[in-house]
């Protein structure tokens, strides 16, 4: 009877022995095998992987734990089927407890990529080109395509993806990270529109589109917004020409090289808004919140002019002669 016992109780402080290591081993950093200069691991794991097969994965991005350890406490833990595939990060101090809890969960690794106000869409495209472990599905493809394949056919890019950082998973393409900007775009146009100015001269969504690209390009200062807002929208309202340089400039494309000459300011285009009366076809590049806000709620004002102080701010006018004024103060310096 005592010989059982004490086998019994021999087998007793096992256990507990082993519980006890157990418990420190979940909850005992992992060592990392990291190549020179990397700072994290990391971690693909496929669809369809098993457990085991995680697990081995693990170890083989370079985590230094006994494989076997691994595939037990994935097995014993009950949740090896909740394992989701994606992209992870083994960082220094992961536990193997956290290292499941962030499988469980699909705490995938993200990258991001900022689209910035005022942007064409060349410059998101170049960016796109750019981003780290982001897919170039849209490399080969042109504009027209583009917006075919984001449900949009017919419909020009420029200013239809809302400014903004944009968090991706590791190997995500970048047609899905423009489809989440085209609706969000699209989410914050509507919400603009709904909120406009009951004299506003814009008879549509898309007008305000386009007049917002307009003031995000022309705008410095950002107290200054809807004021020049309010100047398109007055000279919108009694049909006198815009006469903004971003549109020209805009128009002139590649033939811009950094200098706005009197020539190209004659130079008709449909986007010449000096030579063509209301707004260009399209917008220019990608308007913020403000700038939205700004084009169908401009500031009260009678100005019809304005022009850049030369610190970012703008002097706004009434009359030409005042304009005049103001133009030989600040851009002739007399």
């Amino acid at each position: 009877m005592r010989r059982v016992f004490k086998i019994l109780l021999i087998l007793g402080v096992a256990t507990v022995l082993l519980l006890g290591a157990a418990l420190l081993w979940l909850n005992q950093p992992m060592a990392l095998r990291l190549p020179p200069g990397a700072q994290v691991a990391d971690l693909e794991i496929e669809p369809g992987t098993s457990a085991n097969g995680v697990a081995e994965t693990v170890v083989a991005s370079g985590a230094d734990v006994p494989v076997g350890m691994l595939q037990a406490w994935f097995r014993f833990s009950g949740q090896a089927r909740l394992i989701k595939a994606g992209s992870y990060e083994l960082v220094p101090g992961t536990t193997p407890r956290k290292l499941l809890r962030m499988l469980v969960r699909g705490e995938e690794a993200l990258k991001s990529i900022t689209l910035v106000e005022g942007w064409t869409f060349v410059q998101v495209r170049a960016a796109l080109q750019k981003a780290e472990q982001l897919v170039p599905d849209t490399l080969a493809l042109s504009p027209e395509m583009i917006m075919k394949k984001l449900g949009k056919p017919g419909i020009h890019p420029e200013g239809r993806f809302f400014p903004d950082t944009y968090a991706y998973a590791k190997g995500s393409s970048d047609l899905a990270l423009l489809k989440r900007a085209a609706r969000a775009m699209d989410r914050r146009l509507d919400a603009a529109w709904s909120l406009r100015s009951s004299d506003t001269p814009l008879k549509s969504p898309e007008q305000a589109l386009i007049l917002a690209s307009i003031v995000e390009k022309e705008t410095g200062k950002p107290s200054d917004r809807a004021q020049i807002g309010g100047v398109f929208s007055n000279r919108l309202r009694i049909g006198m020409p815009l006469q903004t340089d971003p549109t020209v400039i805009y128009g002139l494309g590649l033939q811009f090289d950094g200098n706005l000459r009197k020539r190209d300011l004659q130079a008709d285009t449909p986007y010449n808004t000096y030579t063509r009366l209301g707004l260009p076809p399209t917008p220019i590049a990608m308007p913020g919140k403000a700038a939205l806000l700004a084009a169908v709620q401009p500031a009260p004002t009678k100005a019809l002019y304005f022009v850049a102080r030369g610190d970012g701010s703008s002097e706004f006018s009434t009359h030409l002669d005042e304009h005049n004024r103001a133009v030989n103060k600040y851009i002739r310096g007399h």
